[in-house]
């Protein structure tokens, strides 16, 4: 689904969020967040973790709970959810289906891309190296520690970009999360929302929405004609 004026638009640069996007994480995040907050009392179900939490850091996690529920998480609280998603990326994590043939057709088609993820650089390594795709982004990512505040802030959209030279306006983003498409327009970059596990509803200010991984190299490359 197209919106806005996209269409005829050329773009230099593509930057994908990671954990949904290009490794199929986020059921498994929250199947951690809700076993580590169990530990503390809060009961959230994998499904209400994955909805509440999409797409922020764990500091933004830890004030979100906070808020919401009145609860200071103790101490340990990012420790113990790391390494149960650790254990958990270990064992079933894949990259997101068809994402190769995706970074396949960039490649193909001479189209620059990286990654940018609000999730730590360890745990971002980790997950693209658990789900067989690290060679493809090479050095050309960015996790939380690289930037002073995490989404929907544009510092790390913008970093991307600079460090890539390239131009943020024909920058295209591709997120899964609200957040995500916030910092994009934030950072003056076209965003395109990933809706296979998002609500549409939540990506509905994104200037194009799909919900097939497979349909994403027509989206981009149909507009540098």
């Amino acid at each position: 689904m197209e919106q806005g004026n996209v269409r005829g638009r050329r773009f230099d640069l593509v930057i994908f969020d990671n954990d949904g996007v290009v490794v199929d994480s986020e059921h498994l995040a929250g199947q951690a967040m809700s076993e580590t907050l169990a530990l503390s009392g809060c009961k959230l179900s994998p499904g209400e973790c994955e909805e509440l939490f999409q797409g922020g850091t764990l500091a933004r996690d830890r004030q979100l709970v906070a808020e919401r529920f009145s609860l200071v998480l103790p101490n340990d609280f990012e420790q113990s959810y790391t390494a149960r998603l650790r254990a958990l990326m270990a064992s079933s994590l894949r990259a997101v289906e068809g994402v190769a043939a995706v970074l396949d057709a960039l490649e193909l088609a001479g189209m620059p891309y990286c990654l940018a993820s609000s999730g730590r650089r360890e745990r971002v390594l980790f997950s693209l190296q658990a789900a067989g795709i690290a060679s493809r982004f090479a050095e050309r990512w960015w996790g939380a520690e690289d930037v002073s505040e995490g989404k929907p802030s544009p510092e790390l959209f913008l970093l991307a970009a600079k460090s890539m030279g390239a131009v943020p306006r024909r920058c295209v983003v591709v997120e899964d999360a609200e957040l995500g498409v916030l910092a994009a327009h934030a950072a003056g970059m076209t965003a395109y929302g990933y809706a296979a596990r998002t609500p549409q509803e939540k990506l509905k200010t994104a200037d194009v929405i799909f919900t097939d991984m497979e349909d994403l190299p027509a989206l981009l490359l149909q507009v540098q004609a």
